[in-house]
């Protein structure tokens, strides 16, 4: 059984995304930017993950699974985990937009459960 535990996810935008958006949303930049997950290094070293293993997150609405990689600096508490706006976070998210459009993504209860390391590209 996969290592769980429970975080707050905070989706919203990134300047590469930003970025990345100019050049396409099916270009690299963009979609490597929207498929990976912004964790604390002291979240990564307490739960044994590493830059580039997969984790599945759960909220209430649904789950995705996402390669983790180190939020730079102080940029997040411990505890609180980001994604950039897409199709992944978008599968967290419930549908009620409380008449603004946009359904609610800020403090998204999830629980995290890890799946463990990338698999091994192939040379051929």
């Amino acid at each position: 059984m996969p290592l769980a535990d429970s975080f707050i996810l905070i989706p919203g935008r990134t300047s590469k995304q930003g970025v990345g958006i100019s050049e396409g949303k099916f270009q690299s930049g963009y979609q490597e930017e929207i498929h990976a997950l912004q964790m604390t290094s002291h979240d990564m070293q307490r739960l044994g993950i590493a830059t580039g293993d997969r984790v599945r997150l759960i909220s209430e609405w649904g789950s995705i699974e996402v390669a983790v990689v180190p939020s730079k600096g102080d940029e997040l508490p411990v505890g609180i985990l980001f994604i950039a706006y897409g199709d992944l976070s978008s599968r967290l998210m419930g549908g009620d937009t409380h008449g603004s459009g946009m359904p609610t993504s800020k403090g998204i209860d999830v629980r995290l459960e890890v799946m463990g390391c990338p698999t091994p590209k192939t040379t051929g």
